[in-house]
C-alpha cells in the first residue's frame, strides 16, 4: 500500500455554481450581450469591489430586508473592521457616485457593471449563494422618461438573448408624500391579523415587507389588503401613467401588478420585474426601480436615481427552457492549425502567431496526433478553416486552406495565408 497521503477530492462551496466549457460560452454571451445592450444606451462601465463595509448595505439596503437581516455574508477583517460581500449593486455605486463626485458633473450618471454577488440563501435550481447579475444605475434626474429608457433597456437585453417567454410586471410604490398615509392604512389592515411574532414585528418596521410574503397562508389573509396604486397622490400618478404611456409608445408589453414589493428598502415610485413562468418557484429573471432618497440616505445630494439587476443565471435557465441555443458560442476559433511533423509544427506556430496578431482566433493540434485525430480537434473547436502543414507544403512553400463548411480545399502561399484567411472570414 502507498504511504502517499490520500487527499479528498474537492468541491465548490454549496450554491456556488461553475460555468465550464461548452455552457461558460453561453455564460459569456448572455452577459456580454446584456453588457452590449447598456452600452449602446449610453451606460459607462464602472468596476465595483467585491466587498464594502458593513455600514453601507445596513444603512442602503435596510436593515428590515432579508438580505441584510438573514442572507449577507459579513464577517470582520485583520483589522477588526465589519466587511460584506457585496449582495447587491446599487448601494456600491452610489458610494462610488458620492466618493469620486461624479454627481456633481453632467446628471443623469449613467453606470454599467457586472459580476458576482453573494447571497446566504438556500440553494436550489436557479437560487444560489453567488449569483451573477449585469446592472445600470441612471442617477440625478426624477424623470419618468428615464425610467421609461431603464425598463425598456432590461427588455430589449432579453430579447436581444431570443427570449420570449418572459413577462414584465410593473407598479409604484409611491414617495415619502404619499406612503405615509398608505403605510398607516396596511398596518391598521395587518395588525387586525392573527400574525406571527416574526412577521408583527416586520410589520411595524416596514409593512410592505408583509406582503411581499410568500407563504400561502400569508398570501390568502393579505389578499384583501389596502394596495400601494390606490394611494398615490397626484405627482406620483401622473409620473406612473408616463413611464407607462411612454412603454406602451415603444411598443414594450407589460402587466399591472399592484401587489408587487421589491426585497429592497430603498425603491420608490417606478417598480419592476421580469418574470419567466418556466422555471418554477425561482420566476424572476430581472427587476429593479427608482430610489429617491438613497443618496441622501448614504451622505449625498438629494438625487433620484433608478436601476436594475438582471439574472446571468436565470437568463441561462430561461434559454434552456425555451430550448435556445445561441448562435456562435459553440466556436472557440476561426482557425484551426494541422501540422504534421516536428518541422511543420515550427511552421504552424508561426503562422497561428501572426493569425492572432492579425486579430483572427486561431488554435492548433498539440502532440502528435495524425491528420484524422488532429481534424478531430478542429470539429471540437467550431473551427471554419484549418490549416495543413506536411513535407509536400514545406516544399513548396504552400499551405492547405481546408473550408470545413464548404468542404472545399485551396492551397495557399505561406505568406498570403493571414490575408487569405481575412478575407475569407468577411465573406
Amino acid at each position: 500500500m502507498s504511504d502517499k497521503k490520500q487527499f479528498q477530492a474537492l468541491s465548490a462551496p454549496k450554491g456556488v455554481p461553475d460555468y465550464v466549457p461548452p455552457q461558460s460560452a453561453t455564460f459569456y454571451k448572455v452577459r456580454e450581450t446584456m453588457v452590449e445592450q447598456a452600452h449602446l444606451s449610453g451606460f459607462q462601465h464602472i468596476e465595483l469591489p467585491i466587498f464594502e463595509d458593513t455600514a453601507l448595505f445596513a444603512r442602503g439596503v435596510g436593515e428590515s430586508t432579508d438580505v441584510v437581516s438573514k442572507e449577507m455574508y459579513t464577517f470582520a477583517d485583520r483589522g477588526d473592521r465589519s466587511v460584506t460581500l457585496r449582495p447587491e449593486g446599487t448601494a456600491g455605486v452610489m458610494r462610488a457616485v458620492i466618493e469620486h463626485n461624479l454627481d456633481r458633473g453632467q446628471l443623469p450618471v449613467k453606470l454599467n457593471y457586472f459580476g458576482p454577488f453573494f447571497r446566504y440563501e438556500r440553494p436550489q435550481a436557479g437560487r444560489y449563494r453567488q449569483l451573477q447579475q449585469v446592472g445600470v444605475e441612471a442617477i440625478g434626474m426624477d424623470d419618468p422618461a428615464l425610467d421609461a429608457e431603464v425598463v425598456a433597456l432590461a427588455d430589449r437585453s432579453f430579447r436581444t438573448l431570443g427570449l420570449k417567454g418572459f413577462r414584465l410586471e410593473l407598479t409604484s410604490l409611491g414617495d415619502n408624500n404619499c406612503r405615509p398615509a398608505y403605510r398607516e392604512k396596511l398596518q391598521e389592515f395587518l395588525f387586525k391579523l392573527n400574525l406571527d411574532e416574526e412577521t408583527r414585528h416586520r410589520a411595524e418596521i416596514n409593512p410592505l415587507r408583509v406582503l411581499d410574503d410568500k407563504r400561502p397562508e400569508i398570501q390568502e389573509a393579505t389578499a384583501d389588503a389596502p394596495l400601494m396604486l390606490d394611494y398615490l397622490d397626484h405627482e406620483c400618478q401622473e409620473h406612473f401613467e408616463t413611464v407607462t404611456g411612454l412603454l406602451q409608445d415603444m411598443g414594450v408589453p407589460f402587466e399591472i401588478n399592484p401587489r408587487m414589493v421589491r426585497g429592497l428598502d430603498y425603491y420608490t415610485k417606478t417598480c419592476f420585474e421580469f418574470v419567466h413562468d418556466g422555471l418554477g418557484a425561482q420566476s424572476g429573471i430581472g427587476g429593479g426601480g427608482r430610489y429617491d432618497g438613497l443618496m441622501a440616505q448614504l451622505g449625498g445630494q438629494e438625487l433620484s436615481g433608478i436601476g436594475y439587476g438582471l439574472g446571468v443565471d436565470r437568463a441561462l435557465l430561461a434559454l434552456e427552457a425555451e430550448g435556445i441555443t445561441l448562435d456562435g458560442v459553440n466556436s472557440r476559433v476561426d482557425v484551426f492549425g494541422v501540422p504534421m511533423g516536428a518541422n511543420a509544427k515550427r511552421h504552424m506556430a508561426g503562422l497561428i502567431n501572426e493569425l492572432r496578431k492579425a486579430g483572427i482566433a486561431s488554435d492548433m493540434s498539440f502532440g502528435d496526433r495524425g491528420l484524422k485525430g488532429a481534424m478531430k480537434g478542429a470539429d471540437r473547436a467550431g473551427a471554419r478553416f484549418a490549416l495543413v502543414i506536411g513535407d509536400q507544403e514545406l516544399e513548396s512553400g504552400t499551405v492547405a486552406l481546408k473550408d470545413l463548411a464548404a468542404h472545399e480545399q485551396h492551397e495557399v502561399a505561406l505568406d498570403q495565408v493571414v490575408a487569405e484567411v481575412a478575407r475569407r472570414l468577411l465573406v
